[in-house]
C-alpha cells in the first residue's frame, strides 16, 4: 500500500477532545493501552500495514508524539483519544469518539491493563476495583460496542491481550490472574461464535515482557517465565492472525507455551504450590 499525503490538525475544547491527523479512508485499527508497551507496538505494526489508527490511553502527550511519528512515517491518519478506561464510561466515550468522526473500526486491540501484587487480604479495594474495571469490564464493553463494525469489515480483527497468568491461578497476584483467565475465556468464546465469518479473533498471552508493567505493579515477582520483547510478542500475534485459520488463542514464547500446557495437565494442588513458590506467596 502506497503512502499518501497527510496534514495535522489539533482540536481543543472539552476534556478528552481527540487530536486527529486526517487523510483518505483506509482500514481503521483501534488500539487501547497505546501509549507504551505492547499496545504501542501494535499501533506501529498496524500503521506499517496501512491502517489508520485510533490510539486510546490516559497519557495524551505520549499518544500525540506516537501518532505524529506514525503519520509522518507511514502516511496514515491518527486519532488520539485520551480516555481513562478505569472510568466506567470510558468504553462508551471511545465508541462515541469514533462516531463523531465517522470512523468504523476494522480492527480492535484491547491492550490496556495492569496488575497488582500482594496477598489478596491486604490489597487496596479501590485499586483492585480499577484493575477489574480496566482488565475485564472495559475490554468486554468496548469489544461489544465495536463488534458490529468488526464483523462488517472485509477482514475484521479482534485481539484481546491476556497473559500466561490466564492459564493458572496466581497466588500473590490473584486478581490479575483471574482477570486474564476471564479475557482468555471470553475471547475464545467470541472466536467460536464467529467461525465461518471474516472476523479473526485472538487471545494473545504474553509472558513477562519488557514493558512498564512491573513498575506499575510495584513488584518484579510477576517476572516468571520466558521474557520477550514487545516486538517478539506482537510478532507471535501477527503470525497467528496471518494464518488461513487463526487459532482462538496463542501463548508468546515456546517455554511459556509449554508451561501453560503443563499447568492445565498437572494436579491443581501441585500447580498452586509451584505458582506460590515462584511468586513469593
Amino acid at each position: 500500500m502506497g503512502r499518501s499525503t497527510h496534514s495535522s490538525r489539533r482540536t481543543t475544547g472539552a476534556p478528552h477532545e481527540e487530536t486527529a491527523i486526517t487523510t483518505a479512508a483506509r482500514p481503521v485499527a483501534v488500539v487501547t493501552g497505546a501509549s507504551s508497551g505492547i499496545g504501542e507496538e501494535f499501533a506501529r505494526r498496524f500503521a506499517a500495514r496501512g491502517h489508520d489508527l485510533v490510539l486510546v490511553a490516559r497519557r495524551e502527550d505520549r499518544l500525540t508524539v506516537l501518532g505524529d511519528a506514525l503519520a509522518a512515517e507511514h502516511g496514515v491518519s491518527v486519532t488520539v483519544l485520551p480516555v481513562d478506561l478505569a472510568d466506567p464510561g470510558g468504553p462508551a466515550e471511545v465508541a462515541a469518539g469514533l462516531r463523531r468522526r465517522g470512523l468504523r473500526a476494522d480492527a480492535l486491540v484491547n491492550s490496556a491493563g495492569f496488575g497488582t501484587y500482594g496477598p489478596f487480604a491486604t490489597e487496596d479495594p479501590a485499586r483492585i476495583a480499577a484493575e477489574v474495571q480496566v482488565n475485564v469490564v472495559a475490554l468486554t464493553v468496548l469489544s461489544r460496542l465495536l463488534l458490529p463494525d468488526l464483523v462488517a469489515a472485509p477482514a475484521g480483527v479482534l485481539v484481546n491481550v491476556a497473559s500466561t497468568a490466564a492459564y493458572q491461578p496466581g497466588p500473590s497476584f490473584a486478581v490479575y490472574a483471574a482477570t486474564k483467565a476471564y479475557v482468555r475465556s471470553l475471547t475464545e468464546a467470541i472466536w467460536q461464535e464467529h467461525r465461518g465469518t471474516a472476523l479473526r479473533v485472538l487471545s494473545l498471552a504474553p509472558g513477562p515482557t519488557e514493558t512498564e508493567f512491573f513498575e506499575v505493579a510495584g513488584s518484579d515477582r510477576f517476572r516468571v517465565g520466558q521474557v520477550l520483547t514487545v516486538a517478539q510478542v506482537v510478532d507471535v500475534a501477527f503470525r497467528a492472525l496471518d494464518r488461513r485459520d487463526p487459532p482462538p488463542s496463542v501463548v508468546a514464547g515456546r517455554r511459556n507455551a509449554v508451561a501453560a500446557a503443563l499447568a492445565g495437565a498437572l494436579p491443581r494442588r501441585l500447580v498452586l504450590r509451584v505458582a506460590g513458590r515462584l511468586t513469593g506467596e
